[in-house]
C-alpha cells in the first residue's frame, strides 16, 4: 500500500476551501438552494465542482459542449456561462419537471440562448448528434446521468469529442461505495468498471479527482 499523502477533508476544511475559492454568484446560489429543497437534491453537483468545470471549459477554449444529465440546471448554468458568445451547450435529460427549474435561471443569467435542451433518452440524442455530423466536433462533455449506461455514454462521448477535448465523469467515487465489496448493485458495478476502463484507456489522458462525489477527467488524445 502506498503511504497516505492526502488530507482528510473535514466539514471545516471543506467550508474553508469554499470561503477562499468560491466565486458562486447569487443566482447560482439561489438555484442550488432551491434544488436543495427537492427530495432528489443529492443529484446536485457542488459549487466547487461547477466552478471547476467552468474553468476547464475556459482553459480549452470550448465553444461546443454536451452534458448528459441536466437535472435542475446548475451544471448547465456554470458551463454555458463559460462558453463564448455563439457557444452552444447541448443538454440531455428526460425530465421536463426538473429542467423547467433551470430554464428560469438560465434566462435570468442571459445564457438561455446558448443551451440546446433536448428532452429524450440521452443515447438517442447522442446517436442523433453523430448522424448530424458532430463526431469529433464537441470540445467538452459532462456525464452525470443513469450509472448503468455510463460506459455507453463514455464511448459515445469519445466519438463526439475532438482530440484535445475533455470528458468529465461525475460520481466516480459514488459515496465511497466503489471501494466496498458489499455493494454489488448495477450502478456501483458500472461505476467501478468505468473507473478501471478509463485508467487503462490508451485513447485518453486521465486523472481522478476527489472534488464533489469524485470527478474523473479524461482528455481525448
Amino acid at each position: 500500500m502506498m503511504p497516505k499523502r492526502c488530507l482528510d477533508t473535514s466539514e471545516e476544511i471543506y467550508d474553508y476551501t469554499l470561503q477562499v475559492s468560491s466565486r458562486e454568484d447569487d443566482l447560482k446560489k439561489a438555484l442550488r438552494e432551491k434544488t436543495a429543497a427537492l427530495p432528489e437534491s443529492s443529484m446536485q453537483i457542488t459549487p466547487d465542482q461547477g466552478q471547476f468545470m467552468a474553468m476547464l471549459a475556459r482553459m480549452i477554449g470550448a465553444r461546443t459542449a454536451i452534458e448528459i444529465g441536466t437535472f435542475t440546471g446548475y451544471s448547465a448554468l456554470c458551463v454555458a456561462e463559460a462558453l463564448p458568445d455563439g457557444g452552444r451547450l447541448i443538454a440531455c435529460d428526460v425530465s421536463d419537471q426538473w429542467t423547467s427549474i433551470g430554464k428560469l435561471y438560465w434566462e435570468t443569467a442571459g445564457i438561455a440562448g446558448k443551451i440546446d435542451l433536448r428532452i429524450a433518452p440521452a443515447l438517442e440524442t447522442l446517436d442523433t448528434l453523430e448522424r448530424d455530423g458532430f463526431a469529433g466536433a464537441i470540445d467538452f462533455a459532462f456525464i452525470d446521468a443513469d450509472k448503468e449506461n455510463y460506459d455507453l455514454y463514455y464511448e459515445a462521448c469519445l466519438r463526439l469529442v475532438r482530440s484535445g477535448g475533455l470528458i468529465v465523469v461525475d460520481n466516480a467515487l459514488w459515496g465511497g461505495q466503489v471501494i466496498d465489496a458489499s455493494f454489488q448493485d448495477a450502478d456501483t458495478v458500472a461505476i467501478r468498471a468505468l473507473n478501471q476502463k478509463i485508467r487503462d484507456d490508451s485513447r485518453v489522458d486521465a486523472s481522478l479527482l476527489t472534488i464533489g462525489d469524485g470527478v474523473y477527467v479524461a482528455r481525448k488524445r
